[in-house]
């Protein structure tokens, strides 16, 4: 049984005991018998241990770091929502495709932010600007925040101020079935937790470190039974042998295992995102996981072009679409009222 994430070493931030929730967490690790070391900042964190650069790594990934977010400019979160709401960075699970692997790079220890207010502030400010449209808010671009809220309750936090929102909504997604602490917040419906999901294949040999997929569906099952508007987001949709048989497979599990859940179907939204990977994200996978099955052939792929000049690796068109009408196809056989929200 995967077990909630425990940090084996703490760093924190002198500014970050200034705000309540900074002494609240250094007060719990504290208690709990963690070493907690000073850092001038919880970008320049310095001293992890380990022999060699994959034992620094491992154990980075078993560091927090209690920090101030100095930045409150919020970056785009298209196409799933307007804003990143910044609430903490970085994950403990080892993914062998995750894009975190190059946008963190030296830096894959875990941060919290304790600023929680300030964040909160500019987040109604940009709600303001836009009403009365809504403004959507995802809480889990740099982070699996769910991984961690069992810790900090900064999640928990932003639910219930979104909640209290007239134009506000917030959005997030995890591999992990923490979520008791979540199932009494005051969510109002203006968040909507999601559930990555996969084959069997790729949790297996792609996602060590997360919750099995039964697991996380017993999770989607109490979120529901919540009254959180709820979504699936299956990613990435990776072409391996049994592909096919291998997603019908994880659809087939999902209906029977919610079908005794009383929940809105016409409300349930899936998004559907299939793998792609930059040089540099293949550089560092890689290294961090030389026996890894995932394949990242440039030449059996497409090249387009992203954000900031950095292009990426997608699936050729013919087999993206086969992909997409595939996928799309199961989506609607076993979940015909649902709502597919994109393909990418």
């Amino acid at each position: 049984m995967i077990k909630p994430f425990i940090p084996e070493l703490v760093y924190i931030e002198p500014r970050a005991l200034e705000f309540e929730q900074g002494k609240i967490l250094h007060d719990k690790f504290s208690e709990m018998g963690i070493e907690i070391r000073e850092t001038t900042s919880h970008n320049q964190v310095r001293g992890i241990p380990g022999a060699n650069e994959f034992q620094k790594y491992k154990n980075a990934k078993n560091t927090l770091a209690i920090g101030v977010r100095k930045t409150l400019e919020f970056d785009t979160s298209k196409p799933s929502a307007e804003y990143a709401i910044p609430l903490a960075t970085g994950c403990m699970g080892h993914c062998h495709y995750c894009y975190l692997q190059t946008t963190l790079g030296s830096k894959p220890y875990i941060r919290t932010y304790v600023n929680l207010e300030e964040i909160f502030d500019q987040a109604k400010k940009y709600m303001d600007e836009r009403k009365p449209e809504l403004t959507r808010f995802e809480a889990a671009c740099t982070s699996d925040i769910v991984g961690i809220d069992h810790l900090t309750h900064s999640l928990k936090k932003a639910v219930e101020y979104i909640g209290q929102q007239k134009y506000g909504r917030l959005r997030f997604v995890t591999k992990y079935h923490y979520v008791d602490h979540l199932l009494d917040a005051e969510h109002n419906g203006h968040t909507r937790f999601r559930f990555s999901i996969n084959a069997d294949f790729v949790i297996k040999y792609m996602e060590p470190g997360t919750s099995p997929l039964d697991l996380r569906i017993e999770a989607a099952k109490k979120v529901l039974a919540a009254g959180y508007p709820s979504g699936f987001i299956v990613a990435p949709i990776y072409v391996h042998d049994g592909w096919e048989e291998g997603y019908y497979q994880m659809f087939q599990k999902l209906h029977d295992q919610l079908k005794d859940v009383d929940y809105d179907e016409e409300n349930l939204t899936f998004e559907l995102i299939q793998h792609r990977f930059t040089k540099p994200a293949k550089r560092v996978i890689e290294q961090r996981y030389p026996k890894s099955k995932l394949e990242m052939n440039e030449e059996e792929r497409k090249y387009k072009w992203g954000r900031y000049g950095i292009g990426k690796y997608v699936y050729p068109t013919e087999t993206q679409d086969k992909l997409k009408d595939t996928i799309s196809a199961y989506t609607k056989e076993f979940f015909p009222d649902s709502t597919i929200s994109y393909f990418t």
